[in-house]
């Protein structure tokens, strides 16, 4: 596969997007769950084109610069303020040998895969990110919750602490039942 050779992997930047022309490459990273196929050319997503080059696997150039690491997060940046909350989940998630896509809304931010699923069964689960520190309402939470799991997903949070570690929580709803039983109040001595 050309994908796994030691040479990297070529892509253009062209409207903020990274496009990777060469069908061969654009086979086997499609194949790995990397870009979405359009008009005969992969669009890789920017926390994809972020990944692939801080591994090292891909040069990206716009006409005849090559873009940096650095480059490339602060042209994100002024798109998305989350971009670099998303590289490292997705950073992470890769490393532990998931295949990870965007999500589709109901807050989350990318749909994973379990390990060899990816192709043959659905995602199984939701995860969205939340940043040390940052506030999150209680019903907001609560909703995401409830619109995933109703769709079958397993809902996760992926906080990502002060220093760059992430820590996964899978969540789960709850339900509080109305306590139907009387508590007879002559049953207590006082």
């Amino acid at each position: 596969m050309a994908f796994e050779s030691d040479s990297k992997i070529q892509g253009v930047f062209i409207k903020n997007q990274t496009l990777i022309l060469d069908p061969d490459i654009q086979h086997d990273l499609n194949l790995k769950g990397y870009g979405e196929m359009k008009e005969n050319k992969l669009i890789l997503k920017p926390f994809e084109s972020l990944y692939l080059l801080h591994v090292g696997k891909l040069v990206i150039f716009k006409g005849k610069k090559n873009l940096n690491f650095d480059f490339l997060l602060e042209i994100y940046r002024q798109l998305d303020e989350n971009i670099l909350t998303n590289f490292l989940i997705y950073r992470d998630l890769r490393t532990r040998g998931y295949t990870v896509k965007d999500g589709f809304g109901f807050g989350s931010d990318f749909r994973v895969y379990n390990k060899g699923d990816f192709g043959e069964k659905n995602a199984k689960f939701l995860v969205f990110g939340l940043n040390e520190g940052k506030q999150e309402k209680v019903g907001k939470l609560q909703k995401k919750i409830q619109e995933i799991t109703s769709m079958g997903k397993e809902p996760i949070i992926a906080v990502i602490e002060r220093r760059g570690e992430i820590i996964y929580y899978k969540i789960s709803r709850i339900k509080f039942q109305q306590n139907i039983e009387k508590i007879n109040m002559d049953d207590f001595d006082f």
